[in-house]
């Protein structure tokens, strides 16, 4: 996988590749990166990248021929030629973990980010594949929001992290992770339930499953909806559910 990324502020996206799990995997050939800066294709010499929207209004628009030039640099054509072209913007189709599963099996992911009202709307028009936004909320920073993507996405590719970590994981099989613990034993009185420390293997995997059930009824019960919605769950689980929220009815 490799990400470009087009920016105003490359040191931003800069030391987040240079670190822990992705620095491991750019090593090993895994991943790839590459930032540019918008402002080298600036077509003044103040390098400008921003100006008044027409129609007025408040705040700057970055302008559409630097990045237009920044673009095609990196091998973006018009029209929905690859590689995949992502502008980070909160206009966006709201991301989360399917679509990081879809994006992680891309070759190369072309992120764009947004400074001051956002981007000139041709730009939009002729090069982006897909608006992405990381939640209802307004960053200042696009960076900030294609790296919540980078992140979500590079751990999904083949050999960057065990395969077996994915598994359990927030939002795998419909549900919210089981909790966690881990030395010492006890930690200001609370002990670490018996069942993890009796090595079987068996009651460990059944407290688990049944404790991101509970996990996901109460923090994400729209979680338990969507996933009997479309039939995600399997016979254990829905029977877990079940009993879950029978008990809770009749309290």
């Amino acid at each position: 996988m490799k990400y470009t990324v087009l920016t105003l502020f490359p040191e931003i996206t800069g030391a987040f590749f240079a670190n822990s799990i992705m620095a491991k995997a750019i090593k090993r050939g895994i991943i790839e990166y590459q930032a540019v800066n918008i402002r080298d294709f600036a077509v003044d010499k103040h390098k400008t990248c921003d100006d008044a929207p027409y129609g007025g209004g408040a705040g700057m628009l970055m302008l559409a021929e630097p990045l237009a030039k920044a673009l095609e640099s990196v091998g973006v054509k018009k029209n929905g030629v690859p590689p995949r072209t992502i502008y980070l913007s909160p206009s966006g189709k709201q991301f989360n973990q399917e679509m990081a599963r879809e994006l992680a099996a891309e070759q190369e992911l072309i992120l764009i980010c947004g400074r001051y009202e956002g981007i000139d709307q041709r730009i939009i028009d002729l090069y982006v594949d897909d608006e992405i936004s990381v939640g209802d909320y307004i960053l200042s920073s696009g960076e900030v929001a294609a790296l919540a993507v980078i992140d979500a996405t590079y751990r999904l590719v083949d050999s960057v992290i065990n395969a077996q970590s994915l598994d359990e994981e927030s939002f795998s099989s419909g549900l919210l992770e089981y909790p966690q613990f881990t030395r010492p034993e006890v930690f200001d009185t609370i002990k670490v339930p018996e069942v993890l420390l009796s090595g079987h293997h068996e009651q460990i995997r059944l407290w688990r499953m049944e404790k991101r059930v509970v996990k996901t009824l109460r923090q994400r019960p729209d979680l338990i909806k969507r996933g009997r919605d479309l039939g995600i769950f399997n016979k254990e689980i829905n029977g877990i559910i079940d009993r879950l929220t029978a008990h809770d009815q009749s309290d």
